[in-house]
């Protein structure tokens, strides 16, 4: 099949859209993401590709908002933590605190690279004033760092559905992390917990047995606990 982009109108024209940006901030974060430009799923093997230059741009742009708004912003979770002898399952629940439009004038792409039939890009994002407070609220004595793993279902290439997979395997990363903190600081096992989480850094992703594998560090601060007792 033929190759909709080459790397001059792909990586060229990529870079040079985004160079134009008012820096007033004094704080920056960097990323990298992976824009796969001939994904294949079995369940969307109807779908065309490879994907074209456009397509592959606003994909990279959306990835890595998610990333720095998960940064910037992160969630506040609940997690029922579950216990399988009591017959209690395990739930855990993630709400944004903010989000990042893909468009944003704060966001540069200050580099792009084609590896194969792989698009790699480098952001900045500089945060505002605001987003800088909360940047640093993250990096208080209370809020500790955690690194974990988790995963989620491949996610066919259409429009809607594409980031899903990755987010799925981000968000079970966060929950492997919250509950990583919680048997480091609790004697005994509780039963519910709820708190903050922020994405350190840009997560890592991998493909294992046919699931997207996330490798994440978090800020996780735990803001109330009940015992297993209180019930």
């Amino acid at each position: 099949m033929t190759a909709k982009y080459s790397l001059t109108q792909l990586v060229g024209s990529f870079i040079l859209f985004f160079t134009t940006l008012t820096v007033s901030a004094q704080s920056v974060l960097r990323g990298e993401v992976r824009v796969d430009l001939e994904p294949v799923y079995y369940q969307y093997i109807d779908e065309p590709y490879p994907l074209d230059t456009r397509t592959a741009q606003i994909r990279a742009l959306q990835e890595g908002s998610l990333y720095f708004a998960s940064m910037i912003f992160g969630w506040v979770y609940d997690y029922e933590i579950g216990e399988k002898a009591r017959a209690i399952p395990e739930q855990f629940d993630l709400t944004s605190r903010g989000t990042i439009p893909a468009g944003d004038p704060k966001l540069l792409v200050t580099d792009a690279r084609l590896v194969e039939s792989y698009l790699y890009v480098w952001m900045d994002y500089r945060p505002d004033a605001a987003q800088e407070r909360r940047l640093e609220q993250w990096k208080s004595g209370t809020i500790k760092k955690v690194q974990a793993t988790g995963n989620g279902p491949l996610a066919g290439p259409g429009a809607a559905g594409w980031l899903d997979g990755k987010r799925q395997a981000l968000e079970d990363a966060a929950r492997a992390a919250v509950r990583t903190l919680l048997r480091g600081t609790e004697r005994n096992r509780p039963k519910h917990s709820t708190g903050l989480v922020a994405l350190a850094s840009f997560p890592r992703y991998w493909v294992d047995a046919g699931r997207w594998q996330c490798g994440a560090t978090f800020y996780i601060e735990v803001s109330d606990i009940t015992a297993f007792s209180a019930y």
